[in-house]
């Protein structure tokens, strides 16, 4: 009797077990904006490791952070304006970009604007003594925001120059992440920041993770960098707030970047994103600053930044490449820490090649997710086989998010070539059209490929049973990472 009551008890627990993995299912192939990858992929998580599967789904599969801030960004999106209230003139581009250029102003309904223009940092080091000297000149404010923020030289030169410009009486703004920068958070240089007068705004912080993940998802995060000073001076790009040496990640040292730094018209578009962020993060009202009107120079590229997110347009990092990689006719060199691409997007960087555009992908040796570098090897054999030139960079991380089309076109930022960025993060991108500033950004690139080794197609033919069955298992992941 007391069998048959276990095996009862066994067989109730085994029907509510499917029941909630069925629920679970249905409820990840009925979210809106997942590809149909990810939901098969989710499916088979679920059922293959009941209960597991479906905790990782509520941990990770759900793309939203919680209903009220998604809400209240929606909210902010439609009340704050999205132009300056002034006409500007239409840029100038070329017949080969428009469609580009179309969908990156579509992200936040901005406008691609001239009279920008831009010059290229060398190295970590030269970003952050550029944007010291440019803290130092200010005069009216300073609005920064950095995915990572660390208590190191780098980090502590910036903020002390903020403190300084604070103690001038320059109004200073600054946004962490709140995964990113916790370091920073529970270091004395941050209470010292918020004693010399900086105002602070934490985003997605939480303070009982374990609590809060049942509410919201824990690992969308703001993975943006922001500046703008005096409403006419921006940077974009890769870098983080902190030194090469990166020490939270010593051993993949060092880190290698490519910032912009930027002046005209587009550093509006940049302010922006940085008011929508400071406010659905508990800042206070800072609309006014999208008051001002810019000056468009007469000489100077175009340009338009687009802020994207999960509650931004969905998909908009890999379509924006997509159009960029079909307006390519000669060359294309990528150049990217994490290659995780959507399917459609890879094999748009395919067909580029096979239809005889030379291109080059530029990928670190090394990766800091060891997953992530499994799965970017999965792509590999496709790639070469389609003639796309795989690179390996050996001294260092190279944490480049660079897409440069023909010498002319480029889009440069903060998202990285995998799901996390298309879908999850908050990033910011600059699509620009300029044969001098792109050139640059080649040059940048092409030094990076000089000192990387190319993946021979051999080699990856040639790989045992067990390690294409290791890559390729983890790479059927792709979806989810």
């Amino acid at each position: 009797m007391t069998n048959l009551s276990w095996a009862s008890w066994g067989a109730i627990w085994a029907v509510l077990l499917f029941a909630v993995d069925l629920a679970t299912i249905a409820r990840a192939v009925t979210r809106e904006h997942r590809s149909p990858a990810s939901r098969l992929a989710w499916s088979v998580v679920i059922m293959t490791l009941p209960l597991v599967g479906v905790i990782a789904y509520f941990f990770l599969g759900d793309t939203s952070a919680d209903r009220k801030s998604d809400k209240k960004l929606k909210d902010l999106r439609r009340e704050l304006r999205r132009r300056p209230d002034a006409d500007m003139p239409q840029a100038n581009l070329p017949l080969l970009y428009r469609q580009a250029f179309a969908r990156a102003a579509s992200v936040n309904g901005f406008q691609p604007v001239s009279g920008n223009r831009a010059r290229v940092t060398t190295d970590s080091n030269e970003s952050m003594d550029w944007l010291v000297d440019d803290i130092e000149a200010a005069t009216d404010h300073v609005h920064i925001l950095f995915y990572i923020w660390l208590a190191d030289g780098n980090g502590t030169r910036v903020a002390e120059a903020l403190i300084r410009a604070a103690g001038r009486g320059v109004k200073v703004r600054v946004i962490v992440d709140g995964l990113g920068s916790r370091r920073l958070l529970s270091d004395p240089l941050w209470a010292r920041m918020k004693e010399g007068g900086v105002d602070t705004v934490v985003a997605f912080a939480f303070r009982f993770p374990l609590i809060s993940a049942f509410i919201r998802r824990l690992d969308i995060r703001n993975h943006r960098k922001i500046v703008v000073i005096d409403h006419a001076t921006t940077y974009v790009g890769s870098q983080n707030c902190a030194d090469a040496a990166f020490r939270v990640k010593a051993k993949y040292a060092p880190w290698v970047d490519v910032m912009l730094r930027v002046t005209g018209p587009v550093a509006w578009q940049a302010q922006r994103l940085f008011v929508s962020d400071w406010m659905v993060n508990g800042g206070d009202d800072i609309a006014r600053y999208l008051d001002h009107v810019p000056e468009v120079p007469k000489e100077g590229f175009p340009a338009v930044m687009a802020g994207t997110g999960p509650t931004e347009s969905v998909q908009a990092v890999p379509d924006m490449m997509q159009m960029l990689l079909a307006a390519a006719q000669h060359e294309v060199i990528i150049t990217t820490p994490y290659y995780v691409p959507s399917e459609a997007l890879h094999q748009q960087i395919c067909a580029a090649a096979l239809r005889g555009v030379r291109v080059r992908l530029n990928v670190p040796a090394t990766n800091d997710s060891l997953i992530v570098a499994f799965a970017s090897r999965s792509f590999y054999r496709s790639l070469l086989k389609s003639g796309v030139e795989v690179h390996e960079f050996q001294p260092g991380l190279l944490h480049a998010k660079i897409l440069s089309i023909d010498g002319t076109a480029a889009l440069v930022g903060s998202p990285n070539l995998d799901q996390r960025s298309f879908d999850l993060n908050y990033e910011n991108s600059m699509m620009l059209v300029d044969p001098d500033v792109v050139s640059e950004l080649c040059q940048k690139q092409e030094a990076f490929i000089n000192v990387s080794l190319q993946v021979q197609a051999d080699t990856v033919v040639n790989w045992s049973v067990p390690r294409r069955i290791l890559i390729n298992s983890i790479g059927m992941l792709s979806p989810l990472l």
